[in-house]
């Protein structure tokens, strides 16, 4: 409707603008006209004041020749009086038939002037500007419809479009059809189809976290409801302490998991464009090692700095770097016996920057190290309480600074070595 309407306001703008250009070139048309009978007249020989009879009905001009001194010596109209000592050239006087246009031409002793009554002008002018607009008068109703019709064909394939799109939903994203629409289109739908299978994969991962969520939690949430039955049921205070005692490490699990899971949600990949800024990693390294210092002293387990290359930058999220790199110390130091070892490294790699973790503990059988990364998954062999979360987080996390990762057997064939490697590095302001 816009398009229509822009349409119609230039053409009648156009319209308008041949209108008025077309009497204004009329006009200038009759003033050469009247300039041309003056010089017709001028070398007529006019003797004696002589009342000419006026010219024959429909004759519209008004014509006077006077001498020098002011004396008329012809004139065609009795009843218009033309001043006779007007300037030379073109001028409007008023009479009592009202304005006309007048020209003036002196020589050799002899004024001759020729007027046109400006209602006659006008007239002529008008009918022929109207003459000339007519084909846009018709033209432009049929640019209008052409445009409409033009319009709501090409914007037939972009209507299917949106329709295609609209009878989408979540749980059916199927690919937009892309034959046989213009090319103008074309990438915009096929963006579209780009989008919606990440989208049903974002989907589908986001029911299977929930439903995996709702499984964990609720064997714990019994267990705390089970375990607050026997406190109230306890016969001692002893019985009591120990159940309540059972109550409150449930609590810290189940915090743990809920905490666990609200990271996972926070992790979840996303467009590497939203990293905030560069991180030095060495820095990062040092400093969550020594957030874990305690722990692993408490545990019996020496932690340490094993190397650091100075400037190491990436593109990323201190935060989630710091809590990728806190899951594998953490991991490592849960599993890892009493007297063993965790060397945490910030190097410079052939492909860009590499966290490293290695330790001197019971390793991964080459089985299960993919399987290690799925949400909830725990190792049949382990007694080591967890949520099954750390390694999905560690991952998720990676992916969203387009880092990979690798689970080798560490130096000496006893222990693992979980190495991160992120991009090359850039500098950013």
């Amino acid at each position: 409707m816009s398009l229509l309407g822009a349409v119609l306001i230039a053409g009648s703008i156009a319209a308008l603008a041949v209108y008025y250009k077309a009497r204004a070139e009329i006009g200038e048309l009759l003033d050469y006209q009247l300039r041309q009978m003056a010089l017709a007249l001028r070398d007529d020989t006019v003797n004696g004041l002589d009342v000419i009879e006026p010219p024959p009905y429909g004759f519209d001009h008004a014509i006077q020749a006077s001498s020098e001194d002011g004396v008329r010596l012809y004139y065609s109209r009795s009843r218009v009086r033309l001043p006779g000592n007007a300037a030379d050239g073109y001028a409007t006087m008023n009479s009592a038939e009202g304005p006309w246009r007048l020209y003036t031409l002196r020589q050799r002793g002899v004024s001759v002037q020729v007027a046109q009554p400006m209602s006659v002008r006008n007239g002529l002018a008008a009918r022929a500007a109207w003459r000339t607009m007519t084909p846009f008068i018709l033209l432009v109703p049929l640019l209008a419809l052409f445009v409409w019709f033009a319009v709501a064909r090409g914007l037939r394939p972009l209507n299917a479009i949106a329709t295609a799109v609209k009878a989408r939903s979540p749980a059916l994203l199927d690919p937009l059809p892309h034959e046989r629409i213009p090319e103008e289109i074309k990438p915009v739908v096929l963006a579209l189809n780009d989008l919606l299978p990440r989208l049903s994969r974002a989907l589908e991962t986001q029911r299977a976290f929930v439903a995996d969520a709702a499984h964990e939690l609720r064997t714990p949430l019994t267990a705390l409801r089970l375990q607050l039955q026997l406190a109230e049921r306890a016969q001692s205070d002893a019985e009591r302490a120990l159940a309540f005692e059972t109550v409150r490490q449930g609590l810290h699990r189940a915090a743990h998991l809920v905490e666990q899971l609200l990271t996972l949600a926070r992790a979840e990949p996303a467009d590497a464009c939203s990293l905030p800024a560069n991180v030095e990693i060495g820095a990062l390294a040092a400093e969550t090692v020594g957030e874990h210092a305690m722990l692993a002293e408490s545990r019996g387990v020496d932690l340490g700095l094993a190397r650091r290359d100075p400037d190491l930058l990436i593109a990323g999220d201190h935060d989630a770097l710091r809590t990728l790199l806190s899951n594998l110390i953490d991991n490592a130091v849960r599993y890892i016996p009493a007297g063993g070892r965790i060397d945490v490294s910030a190097v410079r790699g052939d492909t860009g920057p590499v966290l490293e973790v290695t330790d001197t503990g019971p390793g991964i059988p080459v089985a299960e190290r993919e399987r290690v990364f799925d949400r909830f998954y725990r190792r049949v062999s382990s007694d080591v309480p967890g949520t099954g979360l750390g390694l999905a987080i560690v991952r998720s996390i990676a992916e969203r600074h387009g880092a990979t990762i690798q689970l080798d057997e560490a130096p000496g064939g006893c222990g693992l070595t979980v190495r991160v490697t992120f991009p090359a590095a850039v500098n950013r302001s």
